[in-house]
């Protein structure tokens, strides 16, 4: 997913990539390529730590992995605002210091909060002092890439995982089979989404009890997908079984994967 900010100075293309993890399946092999693929065809590396759940071992094998790239490497403590009491941000911040090991120390540490934007504008800052100078790459008003069919996608896939939390790590595809304006409305858009699981069992993981698990991420990404594309949405979400997607080649190139 690719986001777009332009100033009068400067247009920083953000790109979120996938996390590293095992290899233990073909769609975590090609995750992982796609990571140091990107790590090697940027400016800048951003490793965004959460600073309320504490730095764990992830976030250690995620900034050893990063020491020998030439490419500068932007350490961001999010979450400030749940780290409480505020003493507490020194010694964590220090920790994230270290992350990397003796003698490798990050380009700079940026204490924010994403969700109150707390000190967001800082780290802006930091990213476009690390940028070398060129053309914009991206029209000025622009802030994605993405068709809207791959960000509705995204957003129900999104709203699927936050209240799945750790049950279904990466056994979750969306496909998005459609955007089609209402014949009668101008301020109406239909999206039908189809939601891909591995196995039987885990459609009633999805779906939830009476289906109320599936309602509420439905209901939270229609009203983001009305934020984003200022419509009104009707969204339908379907779940179906795609058998042992991550291994099959042919199912993650129709993944997007």
């Amino acid at each position: 997913m690719r986001g777009v900010l332009t100033r009068p100075e400067a247009q920083l293309v953000l790109l979120d990539t996938p996390g590293l993890s095992r290899p233990r399946s073909l769609l975590s092999r090609r995750m992982n390529q796609l990571v140091r693929e990107s790590w090697s065809s940027v400016d800048v590396v951003v490793l965004v730590v959460d600073l309320a759940a504490g730095i764990g071992e992830g976030d250690r094998f995620l900034a050893e992995e990063t020491r020998g790239l030439d490419t500068p490497v932007v350490a961001v403590a999010n979450k400030i605002d749940r780290v409480r009491p505020r003493e507490a941000l020194i010694p964590e911040l220090v920790r994230l210091e270290a992350l990397r090991g003796a003698g490798v120390a990050f380009d700079d540490v940026v204490p924010v909060s994403a969700g109150t934007a707390e000190n967001v504008e800082r780290l802006v800052e930091v990213l476009i002092g690390h940028l070398p100078e060129g053309p914009r790459i991206m029209p000025p008003d622009l802030v994605t890439d993405q068709p809207d069919r791959v960000l509705a996608a995204e957003i129900v896939r999104e709203r699927v995982m936050h209240d799945l939390a750790d049950e279904l790590p990466h056994s979750v595809a969306v496909t998005v089979d459609g955007i089609e304006p209402d014949a009668d409305r101008d301020d109406l858009v239909h999206i039908d989404a189809v939601i891909h699981v591995e196995r039987e069992s885990q459609r009633p993981i999805i779906i939830g009890r009476g289906g109320e698990r599936l309602k509420r991420a439905g209901t939270e990404a229609r009203l983001e997908l009305e934020r984003l594309l200022g419509v009104r949405v009707h969204l339908t979400t379907h779940v179906k079984v795609a058998p042992d997607w991550q291994r099959d080649p042919r199912q993650l190139g129709r993944f997007g994967l």
